[in-house]
């Protein structure tokens, strides 16, 4: 079976209109660690900051930020918490997939007529700075979608965070922006979730690779990409398919105990300065085999870069028929091997990088090999 692109046939009224990922929050064993490995090897500038010393009893949050791309680290202050058991049953992971609004009311109300559960109804937070607006429902797995309207707020980030100088020099990396979060789910549960987006949320489905897209000798999955109205916001939402071993998939939601995101692409301008940058800082990537370069040039054309310098960082290359991409993946940036990054620079692709599944898929099964869960 041939990918499916789907285009849209007739004009809608978006119910549900989004500016973008407003933050992405993670549940972490220890927060103030993580903050210093984002800032040290990814070049995020601390920005806010919430707890204790802030008047919140509970948790600690940080406030991380390159570009558009903004990440709030939390942890629990004691062990009866909702974080502190999120961490204990699936390690760190993402619990927010925040989403910026106009209205978080709304957003709210509009969902939740349309089957969605609630997780947080319309609430205001004020400080000193105005007052924001937050509503939050359930999507897959303990992953929840916030919806955050800020247009009445100055401060930092949120009230209750204060702004906080980094006690560190940092270099930004060149992250810009969040290009698309990718979801995990159980055998099976796909097209519900696709529905869920398609129903619930009014986001259209893009794109479709089955089995035979996504494949190699002793294991596959399927995918399926839905987007919001004005395509700045895409979910890939992968489910397991058949195969000899175990899949990438698989291994995520065992380890990780439940559906939920498996990787967050950021989006560069500049992916050859990007990557080396990390490199250079100690960040592993997934490796595909030098002869990956061989004939690369002869599916994807010609391209700007040089092609030495693209293998020299291990960068992949693919075409569609808006243009080329490339991209490189993170290997687990957890002791679990669940969360990864993607980077990805865009020349006029739209795609997701289909040619590049059978290497990547084939360098992912090597680590999985390596940790005995292939």
């Amino acid at each position: 079976m041939q990918t499916t692109e789907l285009t849209k046939a007739t004009e809608v009224v978006d119910f549900l209109p989004l500016n973008g990922t407003d933050h992405i929050e993670f549940y972490c064993g220890n927060a103030k660690q993580s903050a210093y490995y984002y800032q040290h090897a990814w070049g995020y500038e601390l920005i806010a900051y919430a707890g204790p010393e802030t008047g919140v009893r509970e948790k600690a949050s940080y406030v991380l930020k390159q570009g558009k791309v903004i990440l709030v680290l939390s942890t629990a202050m004691n062990s009866d918490n909702d974080i502190s058991k999120h961490v204990l049953e699936h390690g760190d992971g993402v619990k927010y997939l925040s989403l910026w609004v106009d209205d978080a009311t709304k957003s709210f109300e509009e969902t939740v007529k349309r089957g969605a559960e609630a997780v947080l109804e319309p609430t205001k937070f004020e400080d000193e700075h105005g007052y924001v607006v937050v509503s939050a429902i359930k999507t897959y797995g303990e992953t929840v979608h916030k919806f955050v309207e800020r247009s009445n707020y100055s401060g930092p980030f949120l009230p209750g965070f204060k702004k906080v100088e980094n006690a560190m020099k940092v270099k930004p990396v060149g992250l810009k922006h969040i290009d698309h979060c990718v979801g995990n789910v159980e055998l099976g549960k796909m097209n519900d979730w696709v529905k869920f987006y398609e129903d619930v949320m009014g986001f259209k489905l893009l794109l479709t690779f089955d089995d035979e897209d996504i494949s190699t000798e002793y294991s596959a999955l399927m995918s399926k990409v839905v987007s919001n109205g004005n395509g700045w916001v895409k979910f890939p939402i992968n489910e397991p398919a058949e195969g000899k071993k175990k899949s990438q998939i698989e291994e995520y939601l065992d380890f990780y105990g439940t559906a939920g995101v498996q990787h967050i692409a950021l989006e560069t301008p500049n992916i050859l300065e990007t990557v080396q940058d990390l490199r250079n800082r100690g960040i592993e990537f997934l490796h595909v085999p030098s002869n990956y370069y061989e004939d690369v040039l002869d599916r994807v054309g010609e391209i700007e870069e040089n092609i030495d310098d693209l293998r020299k960082l291990n960068i992949l290359i693919d075409r569609d028929q808006d243009g080329y991409l490339l991209q490189i993946f993170t290997k687990p940036v957890e002791d679990r091997p669940t969360l990864f990054f993607e980077i990805i620079q865009r020349k006029g692709a739209k795609s997701f990088g289909k040619g590049n599944f059978k290497a990547l898929f084939e360098s992912i099964e090597r680590e999985q090999e390596l940790r005995g869960n292939l």
